[in-house]
């Protein structure tokens, strides 16, 4: 018997470079794309499991989560690939099947090797559910498999935080920000977490560094001049109130609730004397 392996290799080769394009398209917000080329290679090789992975999300990414559950409830049967469990369960979850979606993602965080992306989503379900503590647990042991992963980190932080645990919260928005310095949510969650234990120093600092890469950012000139408050710096933080509250109405009404309940500062007789240093008046 005669078989053709260059033909079988090249045509294998052929559907990893289509693969390799489809994940692309996925990656680029185009799941129709990913779509079209998965169902293609399907075509040709209905049990090709990279090419179900890539439809799955394509799926999932189209809003078709019932088509999604379906094909991954089949390509899950006996596989062990915590990437099919995980993306199973997301169909499931965003089907309003919650319960069926933990069981998915609890039997995905036990495959090996480890799937960060497993813990990620089924932390990120259990936050929903607001089980914080189950939470913590299932991310600490995604920031073990994947120790550079800056978001896993910054959602440990925030679920430490919902708990009231601010020391290790510090310690992973920290430990986010020196993974990925640019990390805007960790950056901002750490700041707001050194305001509440009023160290107000390094959480202006953060604040400064957020305006100096965005000076259109109304939120963070806000967090900045409750900390300058805080630090004596009266007339830089009425600065910084005037800069956000140009950005719009809803901004100025924060400016004012800043101006009005800093822990120190001015005392305020009367709220039209605080709008006024918020406009820029006398």
């Amino acid at each position: 018997m005669v078989t053709n392996v260059p033909d079988s290799r090249r045509a294998a080769a052929i559907a990893d470079d289509a693969l390799r394009y489809a994940r692309y398209a996925l990656e680029t917000k185009r799941p129709a794309e990913a779509e079209r080329i998965a169902g293609e290679i399907l075509k040709a090789n209905a049990g090709h499991r990279e090419a179900i992975k890539v439809l799955g999300y394509a799926l999932i990414m189209l809003g078709r989560n019932g088509e999604a559950v379906a094909l991954l409830e089949k390509a899950a049967r006996g596989a062990h690939d915590p990437e099919v469990d995980t993306e199973l369960g997301i169909a499931l979850r965003q089907s309003g099947r919650i319960e069926d979606a933990l069981v998915s993602f609890k039997r995905a965080v036990k495959r090996k090797p480890p799937f960060p992306l497993a813990f990620y989503e089924f932390g990120q379900s259990l936050v929903a559910l607001r089980r914080f503590d189950e939470a913590i647990g299932v991310f600490r042991q995604g920031c073990d498999a994947a120790p550079t992963m800056a978001d896993m980190a910054a959602k440990l932080g925030n679920c430490y935080y919902a708990v009231n645990d601010r020391a290790n919260a510090k310690d992973c928005f920290r430990r986010a920000l020196a993974l990925w310095p640019g990390h805007y949510a960790a950056a901002e969650a750490l700041a707001v977490v050194l305001m509440d234990g009023r160290e107000y120093a390094e959480a202006a600092a953060l604040f400064r560094a957020m305006v100096a890469a965005d000076p259109g950012n109304a939120h963070a000139r806000l967090g900045l001049a409750s900390c300058e408050l805080n630090l004596g710096d009266d007339e830089a933080a009425y600065a910084s109130m005037r800069m956000a509250s140009s950005r719009g109405r809803k901004y100025y009404g924060q400016a004012l609730r800043v101006v009005v309940g800093a822990r120190r500062g001015r005392f305020w007789l009367r709220p039209s004397a605080a709008a006024r240093v918020v406009r820029g008046g006398a």
